[in-house]
């Protein structure tokens, strides 16, 4: 009995791992999420909640807290768009409930922006306050 012990919790260790690792969800370099919101080719999804989205989002944001109701009036009609979800900083992993939504919505380009309203701030860029 203790020989079929191990091999069957390394086995659920490994499946465990394997589908906690299927959460993830690409990252977006500054750089390159700049560039999209030049372009126009882009949807932000704050997920800071609304009081800090009030006080200060990415420039075209959607505050999912208000908005996840009626997210898919919200986001365009292409299912391809880059849709970019963050939150406030690299350790914040609220920004998954966006991406997931936008995912479940049937978008195939969903992306993290790790860095956060606090990289974003810290690296000068602008922001939009209000709702």
């Amino acid at each position: 009995m203790k020989k079929l012990i191990l091999p069957l919790l390394a086995c659920f260790a490994f499946v465990t791992a394997a589908f906690a690792g299927s959460d993830k969800v690409a990252d977006i370099s500054h750089d390159d999420l700049k560039a999209a919101i030049a372009s126009g080719k882009v949807a932000i999804i704050d997920v800071n909640g609304t009081d800090t989205y009030k006080e200060g989002h990415i420039p075209g944001a959607i505050d999912f807290d208000a908005s996840e109701a009626k997210l898919a009036s919200l986001l365009p009609a292409d299912k391809s768009t880059l849709v970019v979800a963050y939150c406030g900083n690299e350790k914040c992993g609220a920004y998954k409930a966006g991406a997931k939504a936008a995912e479940k919505l049937g978008y195939t380009n969903v992306k993290h922006y790790s860095k956060g309203i606090a990289g974003w701030k810290k690296a000068g860029e602008p922001t939009e306050k209000g709702s």
